[in-house]
């Protein structure tokens, strides 16, 4: 669809005719070993790029050693010979190129017509472009008008551009296989979405499965974007007024990207659209830009992880996109993997130093064909890690979420093991037990006995208690224990005077799936045994990150602080396990209760005849600290 073709060529050709020339005319000026830039993606200027190459075959004698400067080339020149991929971040272009670290003979770019003041807008693609484009010798512009023009800071005039070639010709799109079946992309995207809350300001990587995932975050509020792509998915989110930008700290009101990778309704739906702007790579994954965005939330996808947490993008891209170098006239073709994964690097390492930030890695669990396993002991012999481990914070596949900021070598493999495919598991724990040494008595699955969770605490009177994750054979202390609690007791924690807890119930406190729950005990280790003088359970939910707490300490220990120290530490084992905040029922006239969990931040949300909806959110402190000291 072609939108408005600007004021005519007439006034422009009468008073630049100097600009107005043939291609190859214009490719004349070409030099053997000059550098030349083409835009990027979808933005790339088609009939241009297709001259220089019938030109570079015509002399291929005299133009030698011709190098092609390109990122995410969707198009005919496909080039990508692994040894002249440069290992460098897509947000370094710019500062590559103004430096002259990188200098550029020629730019190649693709823009909208002019409006009456001669400007230009590089349209869907601003990215690294811009910077090529005002440090180039020479500067080539293909206006199109099917180029949207968008706002920002791709605007060049047309006195800036040394030749222009006008030719109107459909954009490229993004086209990208989607190889995931919908009942694991659907999973997937729920999960992410329990991780985003309402006001984050999201990144959207590249590659299908993401840009379909943030169809699952319809039901959010006041979302922002921040991201280096615009894509079909965000689009979709600001027609929805899912996007509305109206909480971002940095440019409120307003959708920031450098490029768009989409088809023509976004493509319409970006023109001269007040509400979006396009700025360069070097803004959009400015780290210092990214850490002062409130709730900063990247959202990023993987080939494969291994249990350490290191991951690899490096092919992520389902379509012909390369880095590459055009030497000696010919064009070799491949896919390259020896960049660095795009901007994701950028964004996975910036997001969570922003106040309220996070990070998300999704992938499915396995391939596509179901035969091999994504989340590996170790990333295979060929495959580089794009995402460094110490990057990596909220991991989701259909199977659930796994949290690994902070944790050692043996925790992330526990926590990635029990994400993975069910069929895979008994082959991760093998390869986990070889190559990290986790001890003899390790569970032979993630769902069973966490010993890095025990531990030893003593309480302000001096009595030393041992904290523990429940055990399946704990099913005979539990029930002594439940049965030895007072009417009292019970009544007010499971409103009922039975002192005798089913099997069915008792259940309910024996070892969970770790990404539903978690039970520690809280016990006196004597010399004939265990006794359970405490207990705390928190269990998730699918809608959010908060959990419902529940502490019960027994009648002849209440009041020694028992119950702060398994609060606390279940606020440690939570924010662990990446959630948000605590909720709890008490009911009203449990003052003691009352007055503990209040004493430990939970705050009335809800009442419900007679029972009290109790919240507790762990950084609602800090971050509104935070916001108060980030720069104007």
């Amino acid at each position: 669809m072609r939108l408005d073709a600007g004021t005519g060529w007439n006034l422009w050709t009468e008073t630049f005719p100097e600009k107005f020339a043939p291609p190859e005319e214009v490719f004349k000026l070409l030099n053997p070993g000059d550098r030349i830039f083409i835009g990027t993606a979808c933005a790339r200027p088609q009939a241009l790029a297709g001259s220089l190459l019938d030109y570079i075959k015509k002399h291929s004698q005299e133009l030698l050693d011709l190098e092609l400067v390109q990122h995410c080339d969707q198009g005919s020149i496909s080039t990508g010979e692994p040894a002249y991929c440069a290992p460098a971040s897509f947000s370094s272009l710019p500062d590559l190129i103004r430096r002259e670290l990188l200098p550029i003979d020629m730019a190649l770019i693709q823009t909208s017509p002019p409006d009456g003041e001669g400007d230009m807008s590089l349209g869907i693609g601003v990215d690294a472009t811009l910077a090529a484009a005002r440090r180039s010798s020479l500067l080539l512009a293909q206006p199109n008008s099917h180029m949207p023009y968008v706002f920002g800071d791709g605007i060049i005039n047309i006195q800036d551009i040394d030749f222009i070639i006008p030719r109107d010709e459909p954009l490229l799109e993004w086209k990208s296989r989607m190889d995931v079946p919908h009942n694991i992309i659907e999973r997937i995207g729920r999960n992410v979405a329990r991780i985003v809350q309402d006001d984050a300001t999201l990144q959207v990587g590249c590659g299908p499965l993401v840009d379909a995932l943030l169809a699952y975050l319809e039901d959010k509020r006041h979302l922002g974007l921040h991201s280096e792509i615009f894509t079909d998915g965000a689009a979709r989110l600001m027609r929805e007024g899912v996007i509305d930008n109206s909480n971002k700290s940095i440019d409120p009101g307003l959708s920031v990207a450098s490029l768009c990778l989409g088809g023509e309704e976004t493509y319409s739906f970006l023109h001269k659209n007040p509400d979006v702007i396009f700025k360069g790579i070097d803004y959009t994954n400015n780290p210092a830009i990214i850490s002062r965005q409130r709730n900063m939330t990247a959202i990023n996808s993987a080939l494969k992880i291994d249990l350490t947490g290191q991951a690899s993008s490096g092919l992520m891209n389902n379509g012909p996109l390369s880095n590459g170098t055009v030497s000696n006239g010919t064009v070799s073709g491949g896919l390259c993997s020896g960049g660095v994964g795009g901007g994701q690097t950028d964004f996975m390492r910036s997001a969570p130093l922003a106040p309220g930030g996070e990070s998300i890695l999704a992938l499915p669990s396995t391939s596509s064909d179901g035969i091999s396993s994504c989340i590996l002991p170790r990333l295979e012999a060929g495959i580089c890690g794009t995402i460094d481990r110490g990057d990596v914070r909220y991991v989701a596949t259909e199977y659930g979420i796994a949290y690994l900021y902070g944790k050692s070598i043996q925790e992330r493999a526990m926590d990635l093991i029990a994400i993975s495919h069910p069929r895979f598991r008994p082959w991760l724990m093998e390869e986990a037990r070889r190559l990290f040494s986790f001890p003899p008595s390790r569970a032979s699955t993630p769902a069973e006995y966490q010993e890095n969770l025990e531990t030893w605490r003593r309480t302000k009177k001096g009595l030393l208690i041992f904290l523990r994750p429940v055990m399946m054979s704990d099913e005979p202390l539990l029930q002594d224990f439940f049965s030895s609690l007072s009417d009292r007791s019970s009544y007010k924690r499971f409103a009922s005077a039975k002192r005798h807890m089913p099997r069915s119930r008792l259940w309910e406190f024996l070892p969970l799936d770790p990404s539903r729950g978690l039970v520690i005990l809280a016990l006196l280790v004597q010399e004939h045994g265990e006794e359970i003088i405490g207990l705390g359970q928190f269990c998730t939910n699918d809608s959010d990150l908060l959990a419902e707490l529940a502490l019960v300490v027994h009648d002849d220990f209440q009041g020694q602080g028992i119950g702060g120290i398994l609060h606390r530490y279940m606020t440690y084992l939570g924010r662990r396990k990446g959630l948000k905040g605590f909720t709890a029922e008490v009911l009203e006239d449990n003052l003691p209760a009352l007055g503990l969990i209040t004493r430990m931040g939970f705050r009335v949300a809800g009442e419900d005849g007679g029972t009290l909806q109790m919240r507790m959110l762990f950084d609602e402190d800090a971050l509104q600290q935070q916001d108060h000291s980030l720069p104007g």
